[in-house]
């Protein structure tokens, strides 16, 4: 009798607390949902964005944090679940005083979490593309989100010359940058430079050409393309560092992105440490991610890499055209799709998915 006492007794006082947990329950879903947290997804499509040209991500503390190129300002999204970009939080965080070297054509900007500080690399030139130089502002507050992004200014080798797409990283403890740049003072050929880092602000010494584009399927320039083109330019453009196990890998953008021939080529660094050796680094012969018609992807490129939140997943994420003879405009929408890896450690992009495909979200 005394066990069904107290079955008696304290029956109605777990019902109680079970909808008293309910509605605390709904109450705090609700908050969360008024601070703009979006329902999860489970899957998603291509394009992320309508439009969103040189896309660059990271994943920090649990939130992803996204660029890409705005052209007169610097815009950063944080977003839990990289297939909600379109609802991400988005924030401008440095916009450019008018009348200097830095005031115009704003690209390709990266956000990158060095040594407790938060970086983003630009280019930027004075509306004269002959004075495209890399830049940097600097954030020292934990959250991007809060403090302030300040102008740090040029970011330079001691040739000083024509620069645009510069990517940051870090190898064995020692920092470096590789981006695209002139031989010379005058355009028709992009190539691919490398340097290390005195620190995040600072190249140290000077540059050395690690690729050329020298094979036919880099060269493209005047064929598939928008009505408007540029003078004839060959292009090595948007590298991007790549690991995976004990291999370095440098995945550039070749041929024109104004053409639909737009694609991805890899350096593979077949050296022992000295990743300034221009004779350690080896081209494909031909390139690892380009158009696919059938799938409706057109000059898809300027790419950069990225963990899943549970780390056991690597992702591609890169900009490319819905229909063909789009150029290198407004209509680059960013996409991201999973990337595999062969048996002796090269990484395998596949083919662009197809807009009508659904994917699975990058592993939580």
């Amino acid at each position: 009798m005394k066990n069904r006492r107290r079955s008696i007794v304290y029956g109605p006082l777990i019902a109680v607390l079970g909808l008293c947990l309910i509605s605390c329950q709904e109450r705090t879903e609700k908050k969360e949902t008024a601070v703009g947290e979006q329902p999860k997804k489970e899957t998603f499509t291509n394009p992320l964005l309508p439009s969103g040209p040189d896309p660059f991500n990271i994943y920090h503390n649990g939130y992803y944090y996204y660029t890409s190129t705005e052209g007169n300002k610097l815009v950063l999204r944080k977003v839990k679940n990289l297939a909600n970009l379109s609802e991400a939080e988005t924030k401008t965080i440095w916009t450019p005083p008018e009348g200097t070297l830095y005031s115009h054509d704003i690209w390709a900007p990266e956000v990158h979490f060095i040594d407790g500080k938060w970086y983003v690399y630009f280019a930027a030139d004075d509306g004269n593309n002959e004075t495209h130089r890399m830049y940097a502002v600097e954030n020292s507050n934990e959250n991007p989100f809060q403090g302030t992004f300040d102008f740090k200014g040029k970011i330079a080798a001691a040739t000083d010359k024509w620069a645009i797409d510069g990517n940051v990283f870090k190898h064995n403890g020692q920092l470096y940058m590789i981006w695209s740049g002139w031989e010379g003072d005058a355009n028709g050929q992009q190539d691919i430079f490398i340097a290390k880092m005195k620190n995040p602000l600072e190249i140290e010494g000077d540059r050395v050409k690690i690729s050329s584009p020298t094979h036919e399927w880099e060269r493209h320039w005047n064929e598939g393309t928008s009505d408007s083109n540029p003078p004839q330019v060959y292009v090595n453009e948007g590298p991007q560092f790549l690991s995976h196990d004990d291999n370095i890998f440098i995945v550039f953008s070749a041929s024109g992105c104004w053409t639909d021939y737009y694609s991805l080529g890899l350096l593979t660094f077949a050296g022992t440490d000295n990743l300034l050796d221009p004779e350690a680094w080896v081209k494909s012969d031909e390139p690892i991610f380009t158009q696919s018609p059938e799938n409706g992807v057109y000059g898809p490129g300027h790419n950069s890499f990225f963990k899943s939140p549970n780390g056991k997943e690597d992702w591609i994420l890169y900009h490319a055209n819905s229909e063909p003879g789009q150029g290198c405009g407004s209509h680059r929408s960013p996409r991201m799709q999973m990337i595999q890896w062969s048996e002796e450690g090269y990484p395998i992009l596949g083919t662009p998915k197809s807009e009508e495909e659904v994917i699975e979200i990058p592993s939580e």
